[in-house]
């Protein structure tokens, strides 16, 4: 048995990915979960997640990722504009989105503060027994608005609110107020927070899913790339402030015979990597906030692929070393710092129409 934590990114609609990998972990009876961090879609999978082992089984947090996945589609989660005709018949599809975040706040489009996600994640998660049974700790994040810091909410504290909070993108949805505060989606303070997981989880090890792509090279000049590129480094900033906070510790460390304080055991802290910005890089950037189910099932399928290659060239590590080299796989002075490689993944194939998720037995 080998225990690992799970550092989750947020993505929107392409979380999908990380519901794959997920999917294809817990096929793994060998491989427990210590402690998950994760951030706007990637905590509604950890939620999902928690919800279904608090219920009892491996088998029952799958099929709980996968009715959250479906009910994200059929509610058109986070395409809250498709709910409104009038808003859906000004531009053609693929532009309203953008349309109406230059054009309209929430406060306007919006004004009673609908959140379809809240509907999908009562309907499926038991919030109650999460906190009470769930046998992994939780770190949810959020940000606070008036100053940009990051809440991250913790076992006690995981309510709809704190998932809602984490997931609020504030061109789409009103702001979320908990305990008199006002946050906004998690990705722009911690995306996700993995100093605090490899600081303070008991376990050694960290699995950080990535869904947003980390390298765009070709320059926008449209006003549309501009915006989703922008979108882009912002919320992959976190991400690289960790890295460089886990990179100067263990240089501070380096060679010392024992290290101290607070942030000590991030010189020992193993980390791994499934990465599914390949994959995500070669999709339009509005589609994070279409949940096409085609997409979806086809970036589930994706993150199963991934998990499966990272299984079969660097799970037998987990305990013993870790498999990637952050500071080299995001600031590479000329290798890309992974230690075990896993096969290129494949081209992106046609998307079938109809095509559905079928869980694995």
């Amino acid at each position: 048995m080998a225990d690992i934590n799970l550092a989750l990114q947020g993505g929107g609609a392409h979380g999908a990915f990380t519901w794959g990998v997920l999917d294809r972990l817990l096929e793994d009876e060998t491989l427990r979960f210590g402690w998950i961090s994760a951030t706007s879609a990637g905590a509604v999978n950890a939620v999902a997640l928690a919800a279904g082992l608090a219920e009892g089984s491996r088998e029952k947090a799958r099929e709980k990722m996968f009715k959250i996945w479906q009910a994200i589609y059929q509610a058109g989660v986070p395409d809250l504009t498709r709910l409104n005709p009038f808003l859906n018949g000004m531009v053609r599809p693929s532009q309203l989105t953008t349309h109406i975040a230059t054009m309209l706040s929430p406060y306007e489009f919006n004004p009673l503060g609908f959140d379809p996600l809240r509907h999908v994640l009562t309907d499926h998660v038991d919030f109650d027994l999460v906190r009470a049974k769930s046998p992994i700790e939780l770190l949810i994040a959020a940000t606070h608005v008036a100053t940009g810091r990051a809440r991250l909410f913790r076992h006690d504290e995981i309510t709809v609110e704190a998932v809602l909070a984490s997931a609020c993108l504030p061109v789409l949805h009103h702001a979320v107020e908990i305990d008199g505060a006002p946050y906004w989606d998690g990705g722009f303070s911690a995306n996700p927070d993995l100093v605090t997981l490899g600081s303070e989880s008991p376990v050694g090890d960290t699995l950080l899913v990535m869904v947003a792509p980390r390298v765009n090279e070709k320059l926008p000049t449209t006003a549309r790339d501009i915006s989703n590129h922008a979108n882009r480094l912002t919320f992959n900033a976190p991400l690289l402030r960790d890295i460089e906070v886990i990179t100067a510790v263990r240089e501070t460390c380096a060679g010392a015979l024992l290290a101290k304080g607070r942030l000590a055991p991030l010189c020992r802290h193993r980390f791994h990597l499934i990465d599914g910005g390949p994959i995500t890089g070669t999709l339009n950037p509005e589609t994070s906030l279409k949940p096409d189910w085609d997409m979806i099932t086809y970036l589930h399928g994706a993150g199963r692929d991934h998990a499966e290659k990272w299984m079969a060239v660097a799970r037998s590590a987990v305990g013993r070393l870790e498999t990637v080299d952050l500071a080299k796989y995001f600031f590479p002075p000329s290798e890309d710092g992974v230690l075990f490689r896993s096969p290129a993944p494949p081209k992106k194939p046609a998307i079938k129409r109809g095509a559905s998720a079928k869980r694995a037995k």
